[in-house]
């Protein structure tokens, strides 16, 4: 256990950021898992809608540290890849 002012209050902060990037993460990961399962399940229409809200959460994440650049590049490549796929078979 820290015993320093400075031990404990870093010990805070990290608890802090944290809890606010389990959340940020949770948000990521139901956004894209949404997305996904209209694509299979092919709802064009739902998937073209949550696209947009997707690609934002994907750069929010990326900018606030959750995820890195290339992982963010990575998600958005691939749901955009799936989306016409779907449209073309669709």
């Amino acid at each position: 256990m820290a015993s320093h002012f400075s031990a404990l209050k870093r010990m805070r902060q990290n608890q802090k950021r944290e809890a606010a990037n389990q959340t940020r993460r949770t948000r990521l990961r139901h956004a894209i898992r949404e997305l996904r399962r209209a694509i299979s399940g092919g709802d064009s229409e739902k998937a073209g809608a949550l696209l947009p809200q997707v690609v934002s959460i994907v750069d929010k994440s990326r900018k606030e540290g959750v995820i890195k650049d290339n992982t963010a590049a990575r998600f958005k490549s691939r749901l955009m890849a799936r989306i016409s796929k779907a449209g073309r078979t669709a």
